[in-house]
């Protein structure tokens, strides 16, 4: 099933967000991700790259049951053999990792597969075969994530990207509320962000981002 627009999609990073939590990490970004889905986030993408397969597999169980019963899809960063073991929605994929048309034979049908892209050249190697679910694009602008950046692909590339596929982008790196005319305007489809979702600690607080991505969305081009 393609991913509706506009797409918001959150990228856990425990430590980053509730690394001193009375209640533990964990616990506290599963509690976040249960919040964020009864809002309508479209997709969560599971990124905790310090945590061996068996923990994570965990973890993305819990955020599973989590998010139960409503719209929310759930992906794993990189790590397609979790993804798959867990029952998770699909897999993203790093820049530099295999390619979608390779693993597309290996997973079941309807699965996602999204892909970081970081330029027009990484678009052009990732996918020939239109395997791609939907594209990260970043960094977009500077970001607490990505500090060492030394480039960023700023709005004309976000929108050079978009015009090369037919695929949903989304924008990741440095975006606020704010920037949801504008990731429309670019031709993008949403975006990925960290901090922008990790901050939204009550049911209201989350429903009322929700509401002010997708009004400015709107605002900046069209909904489909």
């Amino acid at each position: 099933m393609p991913l509706p627009r506009p797409v918001w999609c959150f990228v856990t990073d425990r430590r980053r967000l509730f690394g001193t939590h009375p209640a533990g990490p964990e616990r506290a970004l599963v509690a976040l991700c249960a919040r964020l889905a009864r809002a309508g986030l479209t997709l969560i993408q599971v990124r905790e790259p310090d945590l061996e397969a068996r923990t994570l597999a965990a973890l993305v169980r819990a955020v599973l049951d989590a998010v139960a019963g409503t719209a929310t899809r759930v992906v794993v960063n990189d790590r397609a053999d979790v993804a798959l073991a867990t029952g998770a929605h699909g897999v993203h994929l790093k820049g530099r990792s295999m390619r979608a048309h390779d693993l597309r034979p290996h997973v079941p049908a309807g699965w996602l597969v999204g892909q970081s892209v970081h330029g027009f050249d990484e678009l052009a190697l990732s996918d020939p075969t239109s395997s791609v679910d939907y594209y990260i694009a970043g960094t977009v602008c500077p970001s607490a994530s990505k500090p060492g950046a030394t480039t960023c692909l700023g709005w004309d590339g976000l929108a050079g990207i978009a015009r090369r596929t037919t695929r949903p982008v989304l924008g990741i790196g440095g975006l606020s509320a704010a920037d949801a005319p504008r990731i429309a305007a670019s031709g993008a489809a949403g975006l990925a962000a960290i901090g922008l979702f990790g901050a939204l600690d009550t049911d209201r607080r989350a429903a009322d981002a929700m509401t002010v991505l997708t009004a400015g969305f709107a605002a900046g081009g069209t909904t489909e």
